[in-house]
């Protein structure tokens, strides 16, 4: 291979920005084509233009990207992006920017270590740097007036990369080993202490020699009395105010309120329920029953305790 890694027959993008001299450029074309042979696989684009390019994805086997002798080309995501998509798999990608030494307050101008990060996050593998220099006073020069810096801390720093041997979105099938596992033809030999050990015969089942115990000698005097229902109530049960009890109860409260609740005497809401059915309501539940004398206990039948 040649200058650049290119063989003849190779197809070959260069790009380039409006820092790169009109004659490095032509000389750097010129050099590329007498690597690769004809005119039809060499490809110049400007860097604004190429994410509007028609370039089908994977047409390139080189791009050289900032390469020309005083460029001061930026390479943004968008543009690596691009790079990555029209670049063929396995293709090679050489570029050249300024870099800062180290990380300051300028936005444009990348330090090494981002631009290469940002050279991965773009699809590239085997991403390395090449070399790494002082600026010539020309390209000083040009990084002073394209991108307006004038500081001593920069660097020109050449970066090559490689997409991977496979396009984006592509797939392949996985063999997976189907293979069953081989199943035993003889079964497992068993130890004779062991089964010996799980093995039952009649005389161990002899009844005369087995001594029962009788459940009844398992319960003393205070497992046969009856617990005190109190003691069965539970802590809340006991607690001050309205009394309610727990659900599914078991400790008797539950019955209690329900015999209270039986027991207790309806209250009027009108306070003339005892003159007779004259001075009752419609709803009463002492309708048709005769009068009575205020505080005495009615018993009323289970179907006029609920209201109609």
């Amino acid at each position: 291979m040649g200058e650049y890694g290119l063989a003849p027959g190779q197809r070959v993008a260069i790009i380039w920005d409006s820092s790169s001299p009109v004659e490095a450029l032509k000389e750097l074309v010129d050099k590329v084509q007498s690597l690769v042979g004809a005119d039809n696989h060499i490809s110049v684009e400007n860097v604004n233009q190429l994410p509007l390019s028609a370039h089908r994805k994977s047409s390139f086997d080189v791009i050289l990207s900032g390469m020309v002798p005083g460029s001061a080309a930026q390479h943004s995501v968008e543009l690596l992006a691009e790079v990555a998509r029209i670049l063929k798999p396995g293709g090679r990608v050489l570029l050249k920017e300024p870099v800062l030494t180290e990380l300051g307050n300028n936005t444009k101008i990348k330090t090494a270590s981002k631009l290469l990060t940002t050279l991965t996050l773009s699809g590239l593998v085997e991403v390395k740097e090449v070399h790494k220099k002082a600026l010539t006073p020309e390209e000083a020069q040009s990084v002073g007036e394209h991108l307006g810096y004038q500081g001593n801390d920069l660097l020109i720093v050449q970066i090559e990369g490689r997409k991977p041997n496979f396009e984006v979105g592509s797939s392949s099938q996985l063999k997976l080993s189907s293979a069953k596992k081989p199943v035993p033809s003889a079964k497992p030999r068993v130890d004779p202490a062991a089964a010996k050990l799980w093995t039952l015969s009649a005389n161990d089942m002899n009844d005369e020699e087995m001594d029962l115990l009788d459940s009844d000698e398992l319960l003393d005097s205070e497992d046969l009395k009856k617990p005190d229902p109190s003691s069965l109530r539970a802590p809340s049960c006991n607690e001050k105010g309205k009394r309610k009890a727990c659900k599914n109860c078991t400790c008797g409260l539950a019955e209690e309120l329900e015999q209270e609740k039986k027991g207790s005497q309806p209250k009027s809401a009108c306070g003339n329920c005892y003159l007779g059915d004259a001075f009752r309501c419609a709803s009463c539940p002492y309708l048709g029953m005769p009068a009575f004398k205020p505080g005495e206990k009615i018993l009323l039948p289970e179907n006029q305790l609920h209201d109609a």
